[in-house]
Formats: structure tokens, C-alpha cells, sequence
């Protein structure tokens, strides 16, 4: 490290973020890009530590202190390049991770650990701003692999591959590349013209996309592909199979976002069937991430309140002992899309819809409090309540791929929890067949798919190489 004792000597410090007034308006990102002084600072906040627990805590294995180390000393080429060489997408993890790295982080003994996201999206955003040069491979292998899916995972899987020299091909069903990165996550955490950088940069390096294109028949590709690499997500939303779950007003969160993305892209979003939150009391279900989203786009739609139930007791503001560092702690967080505005309760359980007096339509909520008896949640006798509801949103997380379609068709081998079966390598239950990112490990984070679609396609890369007898890449 260049200034081993710069953790005391500079304080943690984050980026400025847009007035709320302001940023609430609009679906341009909040975050304000810090000067480059500061953020060489932060990282000079990177210890000599021992041993680096930040590796811990990534997912992709990112090497953190040493692109700290190369921001903080000015040179920002290097630091692209060591983080380019285990993530392939550092402008998307720099916005959207929860830096599990941070939590586990030495100086979050002490709850001031590095600002790793902050400078990581400032790479992820010097990248950008250069020039994006194709990383070709140095040989053609000759062999052809299908990438189903263009979320986090198939997009990873697929550069990895394109690399690796083989002849890739990624299917997309919607009409634009990036699937949950693109429909799922909003323009004000993350703008999508990182995406399109991307993508361009992937067909320079040999990818071909093919967009609105849904692959029912497995069997067809691997007529014409050597390998076949499944990254369908987990897009079955769980539901909440309670009274007046029919009525108008009630829906999936993923619905009501996918369908504002479109709108912030462009794209025509026909006024039957359009879920809007426009002078309605929104209440959201669910109080992890997409139900945060939902809050943040409510709020830019112009609702008449915005209410986030959850369904466990309200977390800790501090870490309790049976929580230690550094594990990632289990503590009360307030997103950027809740300092906006939005009335949060916990402990809360939804019983009802109730309609209003067409009978069609959501009204109200009933509910009644909760409690954790014996690992198991109880309600409180007595404690019924009745919430003001326009348009109820369903947050409550997802239940695993889609299991008609390809899946279906191809018999693959389902787990329990009706994820695809693979094993360490991501290779299926039938031969040539891989699967990668929410559709075999199941939920997770975008961080997290895109290491699965990188461990994958180096499974797939070495068994065609070990079926044909090719030499290993690089």
C-alpha cells in the first residue's frame, strides 16, 4: 500500500447524491461523481491488512486492494485493468452491489469500512468514459455455444466465451438486451447507456445478439450448437394467495417496473394494462430491493402516498452480538428510494384486498401485526389494521425460472425449490446443456450471477476443449 496508515488519517466519506426535490423528478441517476482528489483519498483508506477480508466478501474474487491501491496513486489504467480481470462489469456492481466486500472489511470493526462500491463505479465510469477496446481471442476454436438469457449472467457467460474464441449467440426474448439489468433495475440507480457500451463492445469481440426471440425448443439449438448455456433468471414471482388477490390494483412489482423501464427507454407501453401510481396511495409488499425500486418509481410517477410493508420485525440499528464482524450485519438500511419519501412498518401481515364499492377494484388493505414466537411468525391477537390501498404491489421476492418453455421441453432435472439442477462446472442433467446465474443457484444479486456466467463458461470452455481435443485458451 502506498499510505499504509491512511485509514487514520483520512475519514470515510461518501459521494453527494442529487436533492431529493430534485432527483425525484426526474429518472436520471442521483449519485453526483465525487472529484478525482476525493475519491484517491478514499482509497488511501485501503490498509496493509494481513489478510484482505474484502476477498471474503466478493463474490467475483475482485482483487480490491490493489486497484485501491492504483487509484490512489493516480493511475487509473492500471486499476481498469485489475478489476477488469475478474468482472466484466464494474459499472454495473459499482451502482447496484450491496458491497458485500464493505461489510466485510476490516475497518467495518469499527463501522467506517473503505468506500469499495464508490471507487469501483469510479473505474467502472473511467472505463466508460475511454475507450472500450474488444478483448479478442488470439485463436478461433470453431465451436458454436447459445447463451439463453441477456440478464447479468448470460452477458457474462457470453464475453467470457466470445473470449475463450468459441462462436457465441445470445437469445433475448424482449426487444432490448440486458434483461433484469435493463427491465428491472430503474434509470436512477442505473442510466442504460452503460449497457448499450457494452453490448457494442461484446459484438466488436465476436457475440451476436438476437432480440425478441423466446426459445421454446432446446432440442433445435443443440442441432446447431456445440453447448447450450441456460441463464433464464428466477422470474416467477412469489404470489400472496389471500382474499381479493384478483381485484384491479394488485400486482407484481417486477410488472410495474419492467413497464416504466420501457417508458424512460422509449418504448410504447399501451394504456390498457398499464400500472401507474399517479395520485394513488401505493403500498408495497416486500422490503428488499425490487420493493425499494418500486418506492423510488411511485414516488417519480407522482403518488398520493407511498406505504413499504414488511412482513419480519424491524432490524437492529447496530449489529448484535450474535452478528459479528465480518459477517454481513443484519441491520436496519434506508435506501435512497425510501429517504424519498415513503412510510415504512414492519411486523406487518397482509390478510386482505378489500374492494372498493364496484367490487372490482383495491381499497384497502387488512392486515395484523406479527411476531416471531420460536423461529415461527404469529400474529397478535388484537392488533388488525386497515390500510388506505389504490395499487397494492407484490415485492416478496421470486420462486425460480419459468418451468415451461425450454425447461420443459428439454426434461432438464429441477431441485426442490425448482431450480435447475447443475453441478460445479453448471453442466445439466442432459448433455451439452448448461445453466447459469438465478435459474440454477436461485434469487441472488446481480454480483452474484455475473461470477456464476463466469464460472460456467469456463466449464463449458474446458469441456469443449477436453471433447475435441483443442488446446486450453491463453
Amino acid at each position: 500500500m502506498s499510505d499504509p496508515r491512511g485509514f487514520l488519517k483520512v475519514k470515510r466519506s461518501k459521494p453527494q447524491e442529487r436533492p431529493v426535490p430534485e432527483r425525484a423528478r426526474d429518472y436520471a441517476e442521483f449519485v453526483i461523481e465525487p472529484p478525482e482528489a476525493e475519491i484517491r483519498a478514499q482509497a488511501s483508506r485501503c490498509m496493509d491488512c494481513g489478510v484482505p477480508f474484502c476477498h471474503q466478501g466478493c463474490p467475483l474474487g475482485n482483487i480490491i486492494p490493489e486497484f485501491n491501491d492504483f487509484v490512489h496513486r493516480g493511475r487509473m489504467d492500471e486499476a481498469i485493468r485489475v478489476l477488469h480481470s475478474t468482472n466484466n462489469f464494474p459499472e454495473v456492481t459499482g451502482r447496484i452491489c450491496p458491497a458485500p466486500c464493505e461489510a466485510s472489511c476490516v475497518l467495518n470493526i469499527d463501522n467506517v469500512p473503505v468506500t469499495i462500491k464508490d471507487i469501483e463505479r469510479t473505474i467502472g465510469r473511467a472505463a466508460m468514459d475511454g475507450e472500450l477496446v474488444p478483448v479478442l481471442a488470439p485463436s478461433r476454436t470453431g465451436k458454436k455455444v447459445a447463451v439463453i438469457g441477456s440478464g447479468p449472467a448470460g452477458l457474462a457467460a457470453a464475453q467470457q466465451l466470445a473470449r475463450a474464441g468459441h462462436d457465441v449467440v445470445v437469445y433475448e426474448r424482449d426487444n432490448r438486451i440486458g434483461g433484469l439489468l435493463r427491465y428491472g433495475i430503474p434509470d436512477f440507480k442505473m442510466e442504460k447507456d452503460i449497457l448499450d457500451r457494452r453490448v457494442e463492445q461484446m459484438r466488436a469481440e465476436g457475440c451476436v445478439f438476437e432480440v425478441g426471440t423466446d426459445v421454446t425448443n432446446g432440442s433445435s439449438l443443440l442441432a446447431r450448437f456445440d453447448a447450450v448455456v441456460l441463464c433464464l433468471g428466477s422470474r416467477v414471482p412469489r404470489d400472496l394467495p389471500v382474499p381479493g388477490r384478483e381485484l384491479e390494483g394488485v400486482c407484481f412489482a417486477m410488472d410495474f417496473l419492467v413497464q416504466q423501464n420501457a417508458r424512460v427507454a422509449g418504448d410504447l407501453v399501451p394504456e390498457a394494462g398499464a400500472i401507474l401510481a399517479g395520485s394513488k396511495h401505493v403500498v408495497v409488499i416486500g422490503g428488499g430491493d425490487t420493493g425499494s425500486d418500486c418506492v423510488g418509481t411511485s414516488n417519480r410517477q407522482g403518488a398520493a402516498s407511498v406505504s413499504q410493508l414488511e412482513l419480519m420485525p424491524k432490524p437492529p440499528l447496530v449489529r448484535m452480538p450474535e452478528n459479528p464482524w465480518p459477517a454481513w450485519p443484519l441491520v436496519l438500511r434506508t435506501s435512497s428510494s425510501q429517504e424519498e419519501g415513503c412510510e415504512r412498518d414492519f411486523s406487518v401481515m397482509t390478510k386482505a384486498f378489500v374492494p372498493d364499492a364496484s367490487g372490482k377494484r383495491v381499497a384497502k388493505i387488512a392486515a395484523v401485526r406479527a411476531q416471531l414466537v420460536g423461529g415461527a411468525l404469529r400474529e397478535v391477537p388484537g392488533s388488525e389494521l386497515e390500510i388506505p390501498c389504490d395499487l397494492a404491489l407484490l415485492a416478496m421476492g421470486f420462486t425460480g425460472p419459468e418451468q415451461g418453455g425450454v425447461v420443459a421441453e428439454l426434461g432438464l432435472a429441477l431441485d426442490a425449490r425448482g431450480n435447475i439442477v447443475t453441478d460445479a462446472a453448471g453442466a445439466t442433467s442432459v448433455p451439452r446443456i448448461f445453466a447459469a446465474g438465478d435459474a440454477s443457484r436461485g434469487q441472488s444479486l446481480v454480483v452474484w450471477a455475473i461470477a456464476d456466467g463466469r464460472r460456467v463458461a469456463a466449464g463449458v470452455d474446458a469441456s469443449l476443449r477436453q471433447t475435441s481435443g483443442l488446446r486450453r485458451a491463453g
